[in-house]
C-alpha cells in the first residue's frame, strides 16, 4: 500500500484473515463499456453483461467487479428481453428508452469493487486516475448531479461490543467529517445521507450504553430505519439478524454484508490527483478511535457533555471542537 493509504490499527479480523474494503465510485462522463473496458485492464478481467446497463467484470481474485447505471428500476428493466412482438412489449420498450434517455443526463455510471484485501486499495487509485483520464467527471460539474464515493469497510470482529465502538468513534467526529467532506450541495438537497438524530446520538455515546446486539439493533432500527445516514449500518444488522431488520426494513437495496457502509465523501474524479487519500485519511481516524477504547470513553464523555447543552449546541461548533481535539492526542 502507498503512503498515502495507511494501513487502520486493526488490519486483521477475528479470524486471522486480512480485513477487506468494498469501494463505490460514480461518475458521468463515460458510457458503461468505455467504464467496464478500464475496469477489465486494471483488474486483467474479462466482462460479462446481466443486462442493458450493467456489465460484470470477472477474473480478478477478490471477487467480480460490477460497473452499472445507478438506477434500480432501469437496470430491472435491462434485464428482460425485449422483442416488441406485443403491443405490451413495444410499450415497455418505449417506457425503457425514455428512462433511459433522462437517467444518462443524471444518473452516474458506478464501478462497484469486491471486498478488496486492505493492501490492494492502490488498484482503485490506480484506476481512479485511468477513469479521469478517459473522460470521468464528477459531482461537481453539473448542478444536478449528485455523485459520491463509498467505502465499505469489513469490521475487524462482529461481536457487538467491537461495532458499538465504530458506531460511537463515528458519532463523536461525524460533524468534523461532514465539515471535512465539504459534501456537495445537490447531495445535500437529496438527502442522501442525512445526519444521525441527536437524541439517537446521545443516548449511544452515554457513558453507561452497554447493550446486547439484540438492543442495539432495535435502538438503531428505531431511530434510523433508514439507508440515508452518513454511516449506514443496516447491511451489517441485516447480516447479524435478517428478521429484525427486515421486519422494519422491507427496503430490497439494502443487502447482507459483514461490513460498515460510509456514504459521506463526494465523487470528484475530475480534480486531477483526486483520490482515495482523502476520504481513506478521513475514516482511520474512526478507526483509530475505535481501537483504543481508553480515548474513546474520554470523547464520548465530552460529546455527551455538549449535547447535554442546548445552548452550547446553539452556539458551539463541535466540529471545531473535535478538529482541535483529534490534533491534541495525534489521531489525525
Amino acid at each position: 500500500m502507498s503512503p498515502s493509504l495507511p494501513m487502520p490499527p486493526q488490519t486483521y479480523r477475528a479470524d486471522g484473515g486480512l480485513r477487506r474494503v468494498g469501494v463505490e465510485v460514480e461518475f458521468s462522463g463515460l458510457h458503461l463499456d468505455e467504464a467496464a473496458a478500464l475496469v477489465a485492464q486494471a483488474v486483467s478481467g474479462s466482462v460479462t453483461s446481466p443486462g442493458r446497463y450493467e456489465r460484470s467484470i470477472d477474473g480478478d481474485p477478490a471477487g467480480a467487479w460490477q460497473v452499472e447505471l445507478d438506477f434500480t428500476l432501469l437496470k430491472t428493466l435491462g434485464r428482460r428481453e425485449r422483442d416488441g412482438a406485443e403491443l405490451m412489449d413495444a410499450a415497455g420498450d418505449l417506457a425503457e428508452d425514455v428512462l433511459r434517455l433522462v437517467a444518462e443526463r443524471i444518473v452516474p455510471v458506478e464501478v462497484v469493487s469486491p471486498p478488496l484485501p486492505l493492501d490492494r486499495l492502490g488498484t482503485v487509485n490506480g484506476l481512479i486516475w485511468e477513469l479521469r483520464a478517459a473522460g470521468a467527471r464528477g459531482t461537481g460539474e453539473e448542478l444536478a448531479y449528485a455523485f459520491g464515493l463509498q467505502l465499505n469497510p469489513e469490521l475487524p470482529a462482529t461481536d457487538v461490543d467491537s461495532i458499538r465502538q465504530y458506531l460511537q468513534a463515528f458519532l463523536c467526529v461525524e460533524d468534523w467529517l461532514r465539515e471535512r467532506a465539504q459534501v456537495d450541495l445537490t447531495r445535500r438537497l437529496t438527502f442522501f445521507a442525512d445526519p444521525f438524530p441527536k437524541a439517537y446520538a446521545r443516548k449511544v455515546v452515554a457513558g453507561d450504553y452497554a447493550p446486547n446486539l439484540d438492543r442495539l439493533i432495535d435502538d438503531y432500527l428505531q431511530d434510523n430505519p433508514t439507508r440515508n445516514r452518513a454511516l449506514d449500518l443496516l447491511p451489517l444488522f441485516l447480516h447479524l439478524d435478517a428478521d429484525r431488520v427486515r421486519a422494519v426494513v422491507e427496503d430490497e437495496r439494502v443487502k447482507p454484508r459483514p461490513t460498515l457502509h460510509y456514504r459521506l465523501p463526494n465523487s470528484e474524479i475530475e480534480i486531477p490527483g483526486w483520490d482515495l487519500g482523502a476520504a481513506w485519511g478521513d475514516w482511520l481516524v474512526v478507526e483509530r478511535l475505535a481501537a483504543d477504547p481508553r480515548l474513546l470513553d474520554v470523547l464520548c464523555a465530552e460529546y455527551a457533555a455538549f449535547l447535554a447543552q442546548p445552548l452550547e449546541r446553539l452556539v458551539g461548533d463541535w466540529a471545531q471542537t473535535t478538529a482541535a481535539w483529534l490534533t491534541r492526542h495525534q489521531l489525525r
